[in-house]
C-alpha cells in the first residue's frame, strides 16, 4: 500500500533519524529503534516546528518547557532495558512523546504532568494515535503515584537537585529508575536499580534538562 505524501515524508525523517541519530550513535536496543521509527514525533510538536520534529535537537512545546532530543530519549529508554510486561512511570508527560514510546515498550504506562494545558493536548494526541494502555495524570510529579506504586520502570523527564525518596520508594524490587540529576551549571543521567530493597546508582551521560518542580498543578503563561 502506498502511503500518502506527507506520510512517506515524515516516514523518511524517521528512517533517516535512527539510523544517523541513534543507531549511529551506539543505541542497540531493537525494540527502541523500532519505537522510534514508528511513533510519529512530528504529531507531538506546535505545527510551526514541524519542519524540526525529527532533527537532533530539543524543542519547545510551551510553558518552558521542551520536547527532548531523540537521541536523549533513546539512550533513557535503552537504560530502563524495559520489558513488555512492565508497569512504567513516567514524570514530566510534556508533549507526550515519550509517553508514547514507553506505551510500545511497556504493558502499563502512567504519566504525571503539573500542566494541565500540557496534559490535555498529549491526552488528545494519544488518543488520536490510539495509545491505550498509557494515562495522562496532571499532578505533582515528585509525588509519584503511588496508587499505581510499585513501579518496575520510573523515567524523569525534569532534573532534580536529588534522587526524590517518593520515586525511591515506588520503585519495584529489581526495577530502574532513569532520572537527570543536578543544577542549572551541570546535569548527569542517573540510573537507580533497586536490589535487596536498597538504590544502587550508576552514573551516565552529562545532560541538560528543565528543572523537576515539586507543588501542586498550576497553569502558566504559554
Amino acid at each position: 500500500m502506498t502511503l500518502p505524501a506527507e506520510a512517506a515524508y515524515f516516514l523518511t525523517l524517521r528512517e533517516r533519524m535512527v539510523e544517523s541519530q541513534l543507531r549511529a550513535r551506539g543505541i542497540r536496543d531493537q525494540r527502541v529503534l523500532d519505537a522510534m521509527l514508528l511513533i510519529p514525533r512530528h504529531e507531538f510538536v506546535p505545527e510551526r516546528f514541524r519542519d524540526q520534529a525529527y532533527d537532533d535537537h530539543p524543542l519547545p512545546i510551551g510553558y518552558e518547557q521542551t520536547i527532548s532530543q531523540p537521541y536523549i530519549v533513546a539512550i533513557m529508554l535503552e537504560a530502563l532495558e524495559l520489558r513488555p510486561s512492565d508497569r512504567a512511570l513516567e514524570v514530566g508527560t510534556g508533549s507526550g512523546y515519550q509517553t508514547a514510546l514507553l506505551a510500545q515498550l511497556a504493558d502499563r504506562v502512567y504519566s504525571v504532568e503539573r500542566y494541565p494545558s500540557l496534559a490535555d493536548e498529549a491526552r488528545r494526541v494519544l488518543e488520536h494515535l490510539d495509545c491505550t494502555n498509557a494515562s495522562v495524570i496532571t499532578g505533582d510529579g515528585t509525588l509519584g503515584l503511588p496508587e499505581f506504586a510499585p513501579f518496575d520502570a520510573i523515567i524523569v523527564s525534569a532534573a532534580a537537585s536529588e534522587l526524590p525518596t517518593a520515586l525511591l520508594a515506588q520503585l519495584a524490587e529489581g526495577g530502574r529508575m532513569i532520572i537527570p540529576v543536578g543544577g542549572a551549571d551541570y546535569q548527569e543521567l542517573q540510573l537507580v536499580r533497586m536490589i535487596a530493597g536498597e538504590p544502587v546508582v550508576s552514573v551516565r551521560e552529562a545532560c541538560r534538562f528543565v528543572p523537576l518542580i515539586a507543588g501542586p498543578p498550576e497553569e502558566a503563561e504559554e
